[in-house]
């Protein structure tokens, strides 16, 4: 197990390191680097689950650490796949405005005048109907991948807290000591709702701004 847990760490920081070249290029340069980036997410999450199972067959005084440490490499891949999304999704709003712009650059226009002011006055009122639809696209995007992060964060908190009961317990902890656990527990709740409420309201306000 240990062998596989070393491996799998090394490889979230080596990706960690390819998100630093992604955000560098540009272009078609970045799709070899998403798909690099997409395959190490996948072999770590396939090394967590085999870990996961690992888990099981280690001594009891050891298991609960086992845990523990697999859960982390578990958040921190949760945080490369809400990276990329985020990424993707701000190289999709790149390509789109890429494509419009080559797409209007490419078309012929009648010499009138006349015919030039309608189509200069449409084109800026359609220019800032898509700018701000593409802005409020990006904000439900990475808001949605911000709480989508917060949930799945949750989760793996939540079992976290479990498990360190069981160490507490093992360990032969005092009341008082529990009790501070639990106060520490109530507060990251109210902050994690916190989060989500200022994440949907900055949400709400980009869209009744932006429409």
């Amino acid at each position: 197990m240990e062998s596989l847990y070393h491996h799998t760490n090394n490889l979230i920081q080596e990706t960690q390191q390819c998100f630093q070249r992604l955000e560098n290029a540009y272009g078609k340069e970045t799709e070899p680097i998403e798909k690099e980036i997409q395959a190490r997410i996948d072999t770590i999450t396939s090394n967590c689950e085999r870990l996961d199972i690992l888990v099981h067959k280690e001594p009891v005084s050891r298991r609960a650490t086992s845990k523990m440490r697999v859960d982390q490499l578990k958040y921190d891949n949760i945080h490369l796949q809400a990276a990329l999304r985020n990424f993707l999704g701000r190289e999709h709003v790149r390509r789109q405005q890429e494509a419009e712009r080559e797409e209007l650059l490419s078309r012929d226009f009648a010499r009138d005048s006349d015919t030039s002011i309608l189509i200069d006055h449409s084109l800026q009122h359609h220019t800032s109907l898509q700018n701000a639809s593409r802005g409020v696209d990006d904000a439900l995007l990475s808001g949605s991948g911000v709480l989508d992060s917060l949930r799945q964060q949750r989760g793996v908190l939540k079992g976290a807290h479990r498990r360190l009961f069981d160490v507490a317990n093992t360990l032969g902890l005092s009341n008082s000591t529990m009790r501070l656990v639990e106060r520490r527990a109530r507060q990251d709740k109210f902050v994690l709702l916190g989060g989500v409420a200022v994440t949907l309201a900055v949400m709400t306000l980009v869209v009744v701004y932006l429409t």
